[in-house]
């Protein structure tokens, strides 16, 4: 992976570097954690112009949120609560969703503003977003404030780290498992609920 995003930013520079964080925000196994920080370094060495770095940066991570958000859109609140509906779709309960729109409504902002300085999270964020139809300008600019941070954070650990760069990605791993472990185990959470739920309206009804 390391030699690959090499390729890339060595090839296409500042440009390479919004494009494979586009891609990160869209394919989950191309890790910013590798991009950033390797695009500081190699800004140090010169081979990359720091003050265009960035700004590319942000703007791959703002337009692969649009497509996500657009995504989000596409489904709706509406179908989406539909689906829940359905005996087969255990993932969640219209309950549960119509829970998740009331707390998306009140927090919607630090939602998207936080999450996208969140590992994993800072991708998905933006299909709940959508569905809640957050207004764009809105999304678009918590989650430049966002991504902006994130992204000048990682460029800048690479540019200190120099040749050590790729200790980033041993430190943030751990923390990327955590937050991986903690979405299945809510997911999990959500899918008994509603299995639950649907066991106990059955006994009712058979009752």
């Amino acid at each position: 992976m390391a030699n690959w995003v090499f390729s890339i930013v060595d090839s296409l520079g500042a440009a390479g570097v919004g494009l494979l964080i586009f891609l990160e925000n869209l394919i989950p196994p191309v890790p910013s954690e590798v991009i950033l920080p390797l695009a500081g370094f190699r800004a140090r060495t010169g081979a990359l112009n720091i003050w265009l770095t960035w700004p590319a940066a942000t703007a791959g991570s703002v337009a692969g949120a649009v497509v996500l958000y657009g995504l989000g859109a596409w489904l709706g609140y509406h179908r989406l609560h539909a689906l829940a509906g359905k005996r087969w779709f255990f993932l969640t309960s219209q309950k549960d969703l119509d829970r998740g729109e009331e707390i998306f409504d009140k927090h919607g902002g630090k939602i998207v503003l936080l999450g996208r300085c969140v590992p994993v999270i800072r991708s998905v964020v933006s299909i709940p977003a959508g569905i809640a139809r957050m207004p764009l300008p809105r999304f678009l600019m918590l989650t430049a404030i966002g991504s902006g941070v994130w992204n000048a954070l990682f460029i800048g650990l690479g540019w200190v780290l120099g040749e050590n760069w790729d200790r980033v990605q041993g430190w943030l791993g751990p923390v990327t498992y955590v937050v991986i472990g903690l979405v299945v185990v809510g997911v999990i959470w959500l899918a008994v609920r509603k299995l639950r739920s649907r066991s106990a309206r059955s006994a009712a009804d058979g009752s």
